[in-house]
């Protein structure tokens, strides 16, 4: 493996994953530069309710079918193998043991990122991983740098600020309109709709 070689990645309970997901990756390795993308379904999170969240095997079916044919992306089941709550602290180490010489770098969210400070050790985060936060309308870009200053001075964090178009589409809204009996046609890929459709998933939620 090369030793410069840059990594990016992409965390969340992609419940079930969409479009959206796909384009801020793609946007997130261009603005970076990035050999690669992971993309990582949590375990389970401390941060949601765990009763509407299908399983990780199944979630990272998807997120397989979704990237498939896609060189630069990669499920990966590093989250969904681990016992108890899903910590991002102890996912980088994890990561680091895996990708040997590798930089990483983190997507999220600006709410993630407005708030990564009370996550578990931000420490450990900060010390093993760039942040790269999306940044989208309606969001103000004065309280992204002054969280931006904050975390380069009180952990020696490196953070990148990259520009995305608002995209309405969430995995919430996607399950509604299937208990709905409404389509999600282009809201997901198409092989994840065939999946999702084949396997009636998120109907009797």
């Amino acid at each position: 493996m090369k030793k410069s070689m840059k990594i990016g990645i992409m965390g969340g309970t992609f419940n079930p994953i969409h479009t959206g997901h796909l384009l801020l990756a793609q946007y997130a390795m261009d603005a970076c530069k990035l050999d690669k993308v992971l993309f990582i379904p949590t375990g389970n999170s401390y941060m949601k309710d765990s009763r509407e969240i299908l399983s990780g095997d199944v979630r990272l079916k998807m997120v397989n079918l979704a990237i498939a044919g896609v060189e630069e992306f990669e499920g990966s089941d590093v989250e969904i193998l681990r016992e108890g709550n899903t910590y991002t602290c102890e996912t980088l180490p994890e990561l680091k043991k895996l990708y040997p010489g590798a930089s990483f770098y983190f997507l999220m969210g600006a709410d993630s990122f407005l708030s990564i400070h009370r996550w578990k050790s931000p420490e450990i985060i900060l010390a093993n991983t760039a942040l790269v936060v999306v940044t989208r309308d309606g969001v103000s870009y004065e309280r992204l740098e002054e969280q931006k200053k904050f975390l380069e001075k009180e952990y020696g964090g490196e953070v990148e600020l990259v520009s995305f178009p608002t995209i309405d589409i969430s995995s919430s809204e996607i399950r509604k309109r299937i208990r709905e009996g409404k389509s999600v046609r282009f809201q997901v890929p198409e092989e994840v709709r065939i999946f999702i459709e084949e396997n009636g998933l998120y109907e009797g939620n």
